[in-house]
């Protein structure tokens, strides 16, 4: 295996770079020869050390059992990795989503595939769950992807003005694409904002989250540019002068009279308390006096 592995790594970098395929392909062939020099090896060395092959039979029936028993998830992640070499449905050099992960593939093993994520960390997917789960390839069959983003404009500005400063600022970014043009929809009237999208393609989508920050910047200094304001949420409360004042139910008006006349008696007997309680203290100073 040993000899196998050097033999793949030296076609790998010596032979197959040279071509013009791409990463995918050179990963596939490369993965190939080395399962083939494996399996011609291990027939050599059974038939060096004489052992017939014809009893490969009996080995081959005590290994399908060890499968079944002990040996079901390699040989699943085994499987899986054939599966995805040959149908080429994730290559080397693609960048995927695979649940919370994403990154560029570095790596297709046999029972792992290699990802780089964006914070430069590699992540060891087993490669069953690349065809258990959905896998988004953002380069099968070409690199061309479409980005949407949402602009929410308050009422009051001018739509060309608007659709002529978000072109604007698509076309000055030299990471989008000029074909396909971007675009920028008139989505719908909102509560009190306008809702427009802006669309444009790239050609890296690993850099995606970068161009977002800076479209998004480049729209906010255009839009403070040309006085086009960005709306916030508002609430307008309205009444309606016609039912003032207020008709109140009777027994509404009765608690509440209740409730006045209980306040008044509590002011009135409070009052009397504080003069009572003058009244005393002038007394006491007055015989202190004499």
């Amino acid at each position: 295996m040993a000899t196998a592995g050097t033999l793949t790594n030296l076609l790998r970098s010596r032979v197959l770079n040279m071509t013009n395929v791409s990463r995918g392909v050179q990963e596939s062939i490369a993965v190939s020869i080395q399962y083939s020099l494996i399996f011609i090896g291990t027939v050599l060395l059974l038939q060096i050390w004489g052992l017939d092959i014809s009893s490969l039979a009996i080995l081959a029936s005590i290994f399908g059992v060890a499968i079944g028993f002990g040996l079901q998830g390699v040989a699943k992640e085994l499987v899986s990795g054939f599966v995805i070499t040959f149908e080429r449905a994730i290559e080397v050099g693609d960048f995927v989503e695979i649940g919370e992960f994403m990154g560029t593939v570095e790596r297709l093993n046999a029972r792992s595939t290699h990802i780089r994520s964006l914070d430069d960390i590699v992540v060891i997917v087993p490669n069953s769950r690349l065809l258990d789960t959905e896998v988004i390839n953002w380069n099968h069959r070409g690199s061309v992807s479409r980005l949407v983003f949402p602009v929410r404009v308050a009422y009051g500005a001018n739509i060309s003005t608007i659709r002529s400063a978000l072109l604007e600022v698509a076309h000055e970014n030299h990471d989008i694409l000029k074909k396909p043009t971007p675009l920028v929809w008139f989505q719908q009237y909102g509560e009190d904002f306008l809702n427009f999208q802006l669309l444009v393609w790239i050609a890296k989508p690993r850099k995606q989250f970068q161009i977002k920050s800076d479209l998004y910047f480049k729209i906010d200094e255009t839009f403070r540019q040309q006085n086009i304001n960005i709306p916030f949420p508002q609430r307008s409360l309205h009444l309606d002068s016609a039912s003032l004042p207020l008709q109140l139910s009777p027994q509404l008006e009765n608690s509440l009279s209740q409730l006045s006349e209980g306040l008044i008696a509590l002011l009135k007997s409070q009052l009397q308390t504080d003069t009572s309680n003058d009244a005393t203290n002038e007394s006491a100073k007055n015989q202190q006096e004499k």
